[in-house]
């Protein structure tokens, strides 16, 4: 990395920080003009990074995704654009003190994964490398937004339940705007997905003659694929809604999540491959 890309990285990862300190504050003072604040940090830290992504972009001359440091950082970015358009679109300004400290572990743990450029090989340099693997990280970007909301239910949920209405109580939104939001982020990561698995087997056709070769990320993929597909089947036929769905999709989240870290830090590369 350069070192202007060095430096943005790191007023990024400050500036995150500066606003999970303030969107926490604003969990125990319920302050309009504290979650302004914790709103105008966040807006500077996606700026920073996305000029810490542009940077890479240039640098390389590729998509940052090769490596897990660019990962994470892709990914996190993704992730605060999701909340971003919650802010705007829904006026959601609590998720923010959930989604935040979630950037900032993403970019703290990419902080100390290698961060040196590295080549693609000729095989993955294909207009597919951008289609794919945009679709792909989005909709996990949209999975990890529904598991917040499921964990924003939850707590809802508790304080209705023991009738000891504070705290966060009076800052959250309703249960059903919760299980509505839920849904909609669940079903635009469930159609991203698929997307991503079809576009992957292309490429793989494409690339290397074979639309599947059971690689390990290609496995967890439908594995991930079938627990959401369950999900989502189940708010259809069974009734699953409120909590059950909001569990069962944090379940489903920390499997596409640990899939992920398993796959690049013990197996190596995106799908299990060097």
């Amino acid at each position: 990395m350069s070192t202007a890309g060095s430096i943005f990285f790191l007023m990024t990862a400050v500036l995150y920080a500066a606003a999970t300190c303030v969107y926490l504050a604003y969990l125990f003072t319920h302050k309009d003009r504290v979650i302004a604040v914790a709103e105008r940090l966040l807006f500077g830290a996606f700026a920073l990074h996305t000029l810490t992504l542009a940077g890479r972009v240039i640098y390389s001359g590729r998509m940052p995704v090769t490596s897990l440091h660019e990962s994470l950082i892709f990914f996190s970015w993704l992730v605060v654009i999701t909340n971003l358009y919650l802010i705007f679109r829904y006026r959601q300004k609590t998720l923010g003190a959930f989604v935040t400290p979630f950037a900032l572990i993403l970019i703290i743990t990419a902080a100390f994964m290698p961060g040196e450029i590295i080549q693609l090989s000729p095989a993955l340099k294909s207009f597919w490398l951008f289609m794919h693997v945009t679709i792909a990280f989005l909709g996990n970007a949209f999975f990890a937004i529904a598991f917040f909301l499921g964990v924003m239910y939850v707590i809802q949920e508790r304080y209705l339940k023991t009738r000891k209405l504070k705290g966060l109580f009076f800052i959250m939104p309703s249960l059903d705007t919760l299980d509505e939001l839920n849904y909609k982020f669940l079903q635009y990561g469930f159609t991203l997905l698929t997307l991503a698995i079809i576009s992957g087997a292309v490429w793989s056709q494409y690339t290397y003659g074979s639309y599947w070769d059971w690689k390990p990320r290609q496995i967890w993929s439908v594995i991930t694929w079938f627990l959401y597909a369950a999900l989502l089947h189940g708010r259809l036929t069974s009734g699953w809604r409120g909590r059950t769905a909001a569990i069962f999709s944090g379940i489903a989240f920390l499997v596409l999540i640990g899939s992920f870290f398993i796959i690049r830090l013990i197996m190596g590369g995106a799908h299990g491959f060097k």
